[in-house]
C-alpha cells in the first residue's frame, strides 16, 4: 500500500485556520496532522481539526439525493432532483419573482469558492438573502461605526504588548495559537488579564481574573474609563487630534457612579482602578471575544471597549489594538468577480436571526422555497421552535448536506455534498492571522455526493444561465486572486508554497487615518446617524435582565450562556463523538446550592420559549446565577439549546442576542425521567 501525505488547510469556521498534513491511502484519508511548517499554527491543531478524518470517512455520510415522499425519504437520481428543484424555481420566479426563494446559509466551512452561491442567486435574478450574523455581526458593525472597519493586529504583534487583556474570548477553546502566544508573553513578563463570567483554562494562566456579570461588560469599560480620566491617564493628544465625540462620552460618564457600575458588574472599584492604570501604561492589547456582543446591548458593549482602547491611546500603536475581526484579509480578493452583483434584478433582505419570523409573515411575495447551504439553522438559529414552524410552512425546503442534521430531516430534498479534502479551494481566517492557505482536492466524495459548485452549475444550466458557470475551479480561483497579482501572489505560487501572507497592515490605523466619514476615530458615530440611529454611546442593559425586565427576572432568575463546544465546530461533530451526545448543564455554585443540584444530577432548564433536560456539572469560579449549555447539540441527542434562546437582534440590528436569555432550572426526579 502506498501512502501519500499532502499539505492542506483546515476549512473550519474558526479563528486559527490551521495548516494541515493529510495522509491518504488508497483513496481514503487515514490521518490528519498539523503542518509544522505553517508560520502561525506550527503543527499544533485542535481536536476539531483532527476529527475531519472521522467526518470525511463517517458511515453516516449522505451518499445519494433524497426526496421526501409521504413523510419518508426515498433515493432519487441527481437528474430527477435537479429537474424538480429547477422546475419549482422557474415557476416561483415567473409567478412571484426571484425573492420567493430564500437562501438560508451560515459559515460551516470557509473556502473562497463558497461565495459562488451568491453568483448563482444573483444570476437567478436575486433571492431573499440573509444579512447580519449569529456569530459576530454586532461587533463588526460596532467597530465599523468606531473605526470605519474591523481590523486586528497581526498575531506576532503581541510580542510588543506590555499588557494583554483577554476580554470575553475563550482563547483556550477557540483560538489555541493565541493561547500559545499568551504563554510566551507571560514568560517574557507581560501582564495577562482575563475578563469573563466563566473561569476557564485561559483564566488559570492569567495574572488577574475579573469575574464579570454576563452582559454587563460595557459598564466595566465605563468604570475603567472613569478611573482613567480621574487619574489623568487618557491620551489627550490622540483624543484631540484624531477623534470626534469624546465630549459626549465624558458627559455620559458623569451620569453614572462607580458604585452603580460595581453593582451592575460585580467588579470592585479597586479592580477598575488597577485596570485603568494598566490601560494607561501602554501598549496594552485587547482581544475581544464574540459572546459579549450576543446581547440586545451587544453593539454598544463593543463600542464602549473600543472607546476605552482609543481613549487610553492604544489604537494604531504596536502592541495595542481592539482586536475583534480582521476583515482586511477578505478585502484582498475580487469577490465581485465571483458573485456578479450586477446581475441581481430584485432583492429582499432579512436578518439571519429573524428568518423564522419573516418566513411566517412574508406575503409580498411569500416564501415558496428555502435553499439551505453551509448551515444547520434548526440547531443554530435562535428560537428553534419558531424556526421549525417556519420551515414546516414552506412548500419546498432544499438542504445541501453531508449528514442527516436537524435541518436536513425537515427538508423535502436533501442533496449530498462534498466534504473537506474532497474539493479544491483556498482558505483564510477573517478573525486572526492573514495567511492564505491552499487546499487541494485529495480524495473523491463518497457515493454520489458532489461539490456545491457542481450543483450550482447543473441548476444554472437548467435555469438558462449555465454560461456563467462555465469555468473550472482553478479559473474561478484565479478570478478572485487577480488583485493580488501585483503583489506576486498567484494560484501557481500558492500551490507551490502552500500558504502565502496576504498584504495587510500588521498594525491597523498606524497612520491615524480611519475609514469613518470624518477620517477620525468616532466616539459618536456618523455612520450610525446616517442609518437613523443616535450614534452616541449609551447606558444600555440586556433585554432580559433585572434592570430591563424585573418581572421576567423574578420568574427566570438565571442567565444562560451558550458557548462554543470544545470538540465540535458548532453542530458538525456531534454525531461522531458519543461523549458529546448528552446535554450537559453547567451551573454556578450558588445555583447548585439554591436548587439542591450536584454533579451527575438530571435537571430541566426552561423559560417561556421551551425547555431542555440534561446532566448537571457544577462550575468553579463562574459568576453567580450563571448557567451554560454548549451550543450545537442535535435534537436526536436532546438539544438544541436554542429552544431556549430568543431571536432578538442586537441594538445595531446586525447580530444575534443568543446570550440575552433568562431561564430557571429544576431538578428532575427519577419518577419524572
Amino acid at each position: 500500500m502506498t501512502e501519500t501525505t499532502h499539505v492542506t488547510s483546515c476549512p473550519l469556521n474558526c479563528w486559527d485556520v490551521c495548516g494541515l498534513k493529510v495522509t491518504v491511502n488508497e483513496g481514503k484519508v487515514v490521518r490528519v496532522d498539523g503542518d509544522e511548517h505553517h508560520p502561525i499554527t506550527k503543527g499544533n491543531i485542535c481536536g476539531r481539526g483532527r476529527m475531519l478524518k472521522e467526518r470525511v470517512n463517517a458511515k453516516e455520510r449522505l451518499l445519494y439525493p433524497l426526496k421526501k415522499v409521504s413523510g419518508q425519504f426515498v433515493r432519487i437520481s441527481w437528474e430527477e432532483a435537479l429537474d424538480d428543484i429547477a422546475g419549482k424555481m422557474r415557476k416561483l420566479k415567473e409567478q412571484f419573482g426571484p425573492t420567493a426563494v430564500l437562501h438560508s446559509h451560515d459559515y460551516a466551512n470557509n473556502g473562497l469558492l463558497k461565495n459562488l452561491d451568491r453568483r448563482f442567486f444573483n444570476c437567478y435574478g436575486g433571492a431573499t438573502e440573509l444579512i447580519g450574523s449569529l456569530c459576530w455581526g454586532a461587533g463588526i458593525e460596532a467597530q465599523t461605526w468606531d473605526f470605519g472597519n474591523a481590523y486586528s493586529h497581526a498575531p506576532e504583534d503581541i510580542d510588543n504588548s506590555r499588557h494583554i487583556v483577554i476580554w470575553g474570548r475563550n482563547v483556550a477553546r477557540t483560538n489555541m495559537h493565541l493561547f500559545e502566544r499568551l504563554l510566551a508573553a507571560k514568560k517574557r513578563g507581560a501582564t495577562i488579564v482575563v475578563i469573563d463570567p466563566l473561569f476557564g483554562p485561559t483564566a488559570r494562566i492569567a495574572d488577574q481574573y475579573v469575574c464579570i456579570k454576563p452582559g454587563m461588560d460595557a459598564f466595566l469599560a465605563m468604570g475603567i474609563m472613569k478611573e482613567l480620566l480621574r487619574l489623568g491617564l487618557e491620551d489627550r493628544a490622540f483624543i484631540k487630534q484624531h477623534t470626534i465625540g469624546f465630549d459626549d462620552v465624558k458627559q455620559l460618564l458623569q451620569t453614572i457612579s462607580l458604585a452603580e457600575i460595581e453593582r451592575h458588574t460585580g467588579v470592585s472599584r479597586d479592580q477598575m482602578t488597577e485596570l485603568a492604570r494598566l490601560y494607561g501604561d501602554r501598549p496594552t492589547a485587547t482581544y475581544l471575544g464574540l459572546g459579549m456582543q450576543r446581547y440586545a446591548n451587544g453593539g454598544n458593549t463593543i463600542r464602549w471597549i473600543d472607546a476605552l482602547v482609543a481613549a487610553s491611546g492604544n489604537v494604531g500603536i504596536p502592541g495595542g489594538g481592539a482586536n475583534f475581526g480582521n476583515l482586511q484579509v477578505g478585502e484582498c480578493f475580487d469577490k465581485a468577480a465571483l458573485t456578479l452583483p450586477e446581475r441581481k434584478t430584485a432583492s429582499r433582505t432579512w436578518t439571519m436571526m429573524k428568518q423564522g419570523e419573516e418566513i411566517l409573515r412574508a406575503n409580498d411575495p411569500p416564501i415558496g422555497m428555502v435553499i439551505v447551504t453551509c448551515g444547520n439553522p434548526l440547531a443554530q438559529v435562535p428560537n428553534t421552535n419558531l424556526m421549525k414552524k417556519a420551515f414546516a410552512s414552506v412548500e419546498t425546503v432544499v438542504v445541501f448536506e453531508q449528514f442527516m442534521t436537524d435541518t436536513a430531516a425537515m427538508a423535502d430534498y436533501v442533496l449530498p455534498v462534498a466534504a473537506s479534502f474532497e474539493e479544491e479551494d483556498v482558505y483564510c481566517s477573517s478573525m486572526y492571522h492573514a495567511y492564505l492557505n491552499y487546499g487541494p482536492k485529495l480524495v473523491d466524495p463518497p457515493g454520489e455526493a458532489k461539490p456545491d459548485l457542481w450543483i450550482w452549475t447543473e441548476l444554472a444550466k437548467r435555469l438558462g444561465f449555465g454560461d456563467d458557470f462555465a469555468y473550472t475551479r482553478e479559473q474561478f480561483l484565479a478570478m478572485a486572486l487577480r488583485p493580488l497579482e501585483h503583489h506576486g501572489i498567484t494560484l501557481k505560487r500558492l500551490k507551490t508554497e502552500h500558504r502565502v501572507l496576504l498584504p495587510v497592515e500588521p498594525v491597523p490605523w498606524r497612520d491615524r487615518r480611519f475609514q469613518t466619514p470624518s477620517g477620525k476615530y468616532e466616539f459618536t458615530s456618523t455612520i450610525a446617524k446616517k442609518k437613523g440611529m443616535d450614534g452616541r454611546l449609551q447606558i444600555m442593559y440586556p433585554a432580559e435582565s433585572e434592570e430591563s425586565n424585573p418581572a421576567l427576572a423574578a420568574k427566570y432568575p438565571y442567565r444562560l450562556l451558550t458557548i462554543h463546544p470544545l470538540r465540535s465546530n458548532h453542530s458538525q461533530h456531534y454525531p461522531l463523538i458519543p461523549a458529546l451526545q448528552t446535554v450537559r448543564i453547567e451551573v454556578a455554585a450558588d445555583v447548585a446550592a439554591a436548587k439542591g443540584l450536584a454533579d451527575g444530577d438530571r435537571a430541566r432548564v426552561y423559560n417561556d420559549r421551551g425547555s431542555l433536560v440534561g446532566t448537571v456539572k457544577v462550575l468553579d469560579g463562574a459568576y453567580p446565577g450563571t448557567i451554560n449549555i454548549d451550543e450545537g447539540q442535535w435534537g436526536v441527542f436532546g438539544g438544541p439549546v436554542n429552544v431556549l434562546t430568543s431571536d432578538l437582534e442586537s441594538d445595531n440590528g446586525c447580530g444575534s442576542a443568543l446570550y440575552d436569555c433568562l431561564v430557571n432550572i429544576e431538578k428532575v426526579t427519577s419518577e419524572a425521567k
